[in-house]
């Protein structure tokens, strides 16, 4: 069985040094907020070329976390709107709401499941005060047009990199938050997330709001939150992050692969300019009847995965939305197939799924 994701293979070479961190932690006698966290923020921050890392309990926390930061410091008010992909998974939608923000969701282009800037100007109202973009299946979305459409409408712009770590090196946003849940690119052994920004102020709110509105032990500034990364988790990640390049590059030696020996005309390949815009968290086939492809896949012992089944706008948990129309999301939902892709497939394993997938 090839399977879509083998996180066992992943963590292997770590095992030892894993143990060797389990074991500093422990006994160090400090188990939240210490110096594995604070390593762990300062080269992410490098990392990422900003000059804020701040760590939390998950990626949805990063992302609730940056908006409820810019109403504590009076940028958005309780009620605003923003914009996002109505192509999302249901956790960027989420975020707005539990920050009691109104989501405005704008469809995708269909080549690249990005939002498209050229339908952000229609959706802004004089309520807009934000755009959250999202950079799905790990492709940076169109960034340029979406700055300046903010620029021009006064917008803070927010990322969501959950499923991009390793994308961003020159952060051309207000802030932008990460997710180090296990299956992503730079994946701990349980929850974990992270905010960067260049807002020395903004980072000051987080690291407060983050451990419960407070920056002074008992001393409560703001109603905060418990969502802090796990020093355990920050010691693990410090671990990692020195390979991240290297494994998304291997993520995209595979992707050039798929991209030049399938050929297989039932089978829609993802549009990739071959720059360093993409790092194949996900990489993302579309088919007429795909029940059928992946059925065929796994009698053939290749698991694969469908991200993600079911639009946000036609989720029960968004009654009142479902019977809006985002035709282009729609289609997405109905076709995507998810193909096995991760840094320690060997050649023999992909090239098993090209000529499978030829045979079709």
């Amino acid at each position: 069985m090839i399977k879509f994701l083998d996180l066992k293979k992943i963590n292997e070479p770590y095992e030892t040094a894993f143990q060797e961190k389990l074991k500093s932690v422990l006994s160090s006698g400090w188990y939240i907020l210490g110096k594995e966290v604070q390593e762990f923020e300062n080269n992410f921050a490098q990392y990422c070329g900003v000059n804020h890392c701040v760590g939390v309990g998950n990626g949805l926390d990063a992302l609730t976390l940056i908006f409820k930061g810019y109403i504590q410091l009076g940028k958005l008010q309780k009620g605003d709107e923003v914009i996002v992909p109505a192509n999302t998974y249901i956790a960027s939608i989420l975020a707005i709401l539990q920050a009691d923000l109104v989501p405005v969701l704008v469809e995708p282009k269909l080549e690249t499941y990005n939002i498209n800037p050229e339908l952000i100007s229609e959706k802004i109202s004089p309520k807009t005060k934000a755009i959250l973009a999202v950079h799905l299946y790990g492709q940076l979305a169109d960034m340029d047009p979406i700055n300046e459409i903010a620029t021009r409408n006064n917008l803070i712009v927010v990322e969501d990199a959950a499923q991009s770590a390793g994308i961003i090196s020159n952060l051309k946003s207000n802030a932008a938050a990460y997710s180090f849940y296990p299956t992503k690119n730079l994946g701990a052994l349980g929850d974990g997330g992270a905010v960067v920004t260049n807002d020395a102020e903004f980072a000051k709110t987080i690291r407060s709001l983050r451990n419960y509105g407070s920056e002074t032990k008992y001393q409560n500034d703001f109603i905060g939150v418990n969502s802090r990364l796990d020093e355990l988790q920050a010691a693990f990640l410090n671990l990692k992050l020195p390979n991240l390049n290297a494994d998304n590059e291997n993520r995209r030696v595979i992707a050039k692969r798929y991209l030049s020996e399938i050929q297989n005309d039932k089978i829609i390949l993802p549009f990739w300019d071959l720059s360093d815009n993409h790092v194949f968290h996900l990489f993302v086939i579309r088919t007429k009847n795909r029940n059928d492809l992946q059925n065929y896949l796994a009698e053939n012992n290749i698991e694969t995965v469908i991200h993600y089944p079911i639009p946000p706008h036609k989720q029960k948990a968004f009654e009142s939305w479902n019977d809006l129309s985002f035709p282009i999301t729609e289609k997405i939902h109905k076709e995507v197939l998810s193909l096995p892709m991760s840094p320690v497939m060997t050649m023999d394993e992909v090239s098993y799924v090209i000529s499978i997938l030829n045979k079709y």
